[in-house]
């Protein structure tokens, strides 16, 4: 059970029926699309004053969407935003792979690596992709292929970058550990991408900066940079969240159970035996 678990990407199921969860993971999805469509819009010909108010709005978004899931989900999205945060200064302002309006990183795509990674997880955890996971995965696939085909044989500016972005996609697909997340993301990340360069909002310089091949704007297989960022937050957050439970119960047990505790209760010289045991109550 746990290894198909980790194969479809259900690495944080919330506490639901399954119906509730399903609703939960749909609603999700529809959310984060429709709110990366209005956003990357209103973005089009906006201040950056503006951009830094949507970029307000992203977060508060990104905060609700996390209620109910688990400190799992929860560790994967902090680490995603963190890791494509440096990507995105790496990438653009300095590399200049891609290029924003104010050539710069707007506020909201921190935040919106998370809902796009949460979003990736909400829809590899639900019946849909559960039960047609091989369907979905040949469609993807082909649908990427023939894409990859389109940028290097008719597009008017070549996209050999994206053919190889899309071979390293499929591999994650093939022989990753979540390929319902990488499918997932494949979904939104095609749906951001599109409605970002058509906006205007970003574009894609035609030669890649480090391979020096021409690149489509957006290249084809540009979902495997955001698999990239999927793959270590499910690598990675199981340490985070080891490592604060580490330190929570050190903090506990070290200072404030046996100084803080006692002067709560106007006892500063209690013996700590005699303090109630109060640790389950307050952290189960």
């Amino acid at each position: 059970m746990r290894e198909e678990s980790v194969r479809l990407g259900l690495l944080g199921k919330v506490p639901l029926g399954t119906a509730n969860r399903d609703f939960r993971n749909y609603g999700i999805a529809l959310i984060v699309f429709a709110s990366i469509a209005l956003c990357l819009y209103l973005d089009a010909d906006a201040t950056l004053t503006f951009q830094n108010f949507l970029g307000v709005c992203a977060w508060v978004f990104l905060f609700a969407l996390l209620r109910g899931e688990s400190g799992l989900v929860r560790a994967q999205v902090l680490v995603a935003v963190a890791f494509a945060t440096i990507g995105e200064h790496f990438a653009s302002p300095y590399m200049e792979g891609y290029i924003y309006r104010f050539h710069n990183v707007p506020a909201y795509v921190p935040p919106g690596h998370g809902m796009v990674y949460l979003t990736a997880v909400a829809l590899a955890r639900s019946e849909l992709f559960k039960q047609n996971l091989k369907v979905i995965t040949a469609t993807v696939l082909t649908a990427g292929g023939l894409w990859s085909l389109w940028g290097v044989t008719i597009a008017p500016q070549g996209d050999m970058v994206g053919a190889l972005l899309f071979i390293v996609f499929v591999l994650f697909v093939l022989f990753g550990r979540s390929p319902g997340v990488y499918l997932g993301a494949f979904f939104v990340t095609t749906w951001l991408e599109l409605i970002g360069v058509s906006c205007g909002t970003w574009r894609w310089v035609p030669i890649d900066p480090v391979l020096q091949l021409p690149q489509g704007n957006p290249p084809s297989g540009v979902a495997a940079w955001y698999c990239l960022v999927d793959a270590v937050a499910l690598g990675v957050a199981p340490a985070v969240v080891r490592g604060f439970q580490r330190v929570h119960t050190a903090f506990w047990q070290q200072y404030f159970y046996p100084q803080v505790v006692p002067r709560l209760l106007f006892a500063p010289y209690l013996q700590q035996d005699y303090i109630p045991v109060l640790v389950p109550a307050i952290w189960p």
